[in-house]
């Protein structure tokens, strides 16, 4: 039996293409993901199956796309090489490219950890996206759309977390935006067994804050509190803040929330839920943008010790963020 020759010079376009389907495992997607036609796409893989000669990389049926054991062995290797042509490209210009970091909302952590670095380095220049939901942002890391970004990392799909890097940044303390005229709304806190019987938003629907969605799960899992049915994705603060107030929603936040005119925040208790805020990047990234963002974190950190400690004692974790704790990567 003959065996093709080893490539050469694989155009790092085809490694792309095969990791966004390997991570997608839907051509549909991995195709929007790198915003190609789903055609070139697949041209993109049959040419890199060609190039490796190691058979096909994927099974593909009517329903679902797997990948082949070839393709399973190939992946974390493919994933190196980009990592290396992002720290090449790292290491040319450093203070050339901006850093693209999605802060997910203007009041927010990555905010106010954005802001520090800035302070710290002037001489880098940071471009600041705003688009909730690390699920969203996870694709747009790996696809090299985007830098850095913050969220749940626990919440992630073990086969995205493995292609970023992350550090828990804080511990927020969860809340729920009520509307003002809500019997709740009174109290200067909210214990959970309270909201038994209440349904609340919590971005069902929205493919691109699943970690969150998922989070609340947890939270409302035997406790009577029901998860707002699926709804599309919620543009900007002011069609939120419109969407909400018109089904009268109680939505899940955090502590720290953009606030909405005629709705209340308060603090949930016994226990008090909390949510990891994580500094989140793609693996093998090299810039000084990234290292003022860590080092903005832990002067923050230092200067309000809540942000790194369960406080109150007893405080409430989802089980995948309980065994990650302590735990940066």
């Amino acid at each position: 039996m003959t065996t093709a020759p080893p490539p050469r010079d694989t155009d790092p376009r085809l490694l792309r293409a095969f990791v966004a389907v390997a991570e997608e495992l839907h051509f549909t997607r991995a195709a929007a993901r790198l915003f190609v036609a789903q055609q070139a796409l697949s041209r993109d893989i049959r040419r890199l199956e060609r190039e490796w000669g190691g058979g096909p990389l994927f099974l593909r049926t009517t329903r679902r796309v797997s990948l082949t054991p070839e393709g399973e062995r190939l992946l974390p290797y493919a994933r190196a090489v980009l990592a290396a042509y992002g720290e090449l490209a790292a290491a040319v210009s450093p203070y050339g490219r901006p850093l693209l970091v999605d802060v997910a909302a203007p009041v927010s952590t990555g905010r106010r950890v954005l802001d520090a670095a800035r302070e710290r380095a002037p001489e880098v220049e940071f471009v600041a996206r705003y688009h909730s939901g690390l699920a969203g942002a996870a694709a747009d890391l790996l696809a090299g759309r985007l830098d850095v970004s913050f969220g749940r990392a626990a919440g992630l799909p073990p086969e995205v977390l493995a292609g970023l890097g992350h550090r828990l940044v804080r511990y927020e303390r969860v809340a729920v935006l009520l509307p003002g005229d809500h019997p709740l709304a009174a109290l200067p806190e909210v214990p959970v067994a309270r909201l038994a019987g209440e349904t609340l938003y919590a971005g069902a629907g929205n493919a691109e804050t699943t970690e969150w969605t998922d989070y609340a799960r947890a939270l409302f899992a035997g406790r009577g509190i029901e998860l707002a049915p699926p709804f599309p994705k919620i543009e900007g603060d002011e069609e939120f803040s419109r969407v909400v107030r018109k089904h009268r929603w109680s939505v899940l936040a955090s502590e720290v929330f953009t606030g909405v005119p005629g709705m209340v925040l308060r603090p949930l208790t016994g226990p008090v839920p909390l949510s990891p805020v994580s500094l989140v990047w793609r693996r093998g990234l090299r810039h000084p943008g990234l290292d003022a963002l860590r080092s903005a974190a832990d002067v923050l950190a230092a200067a309000d010790t809540t942000w790194l400690r369960h406080v109150p004692p007893g405080s409430w974790l989802p089980e995948a963020d309980a065994r990650a704790a302590g735990s940066p990567v």
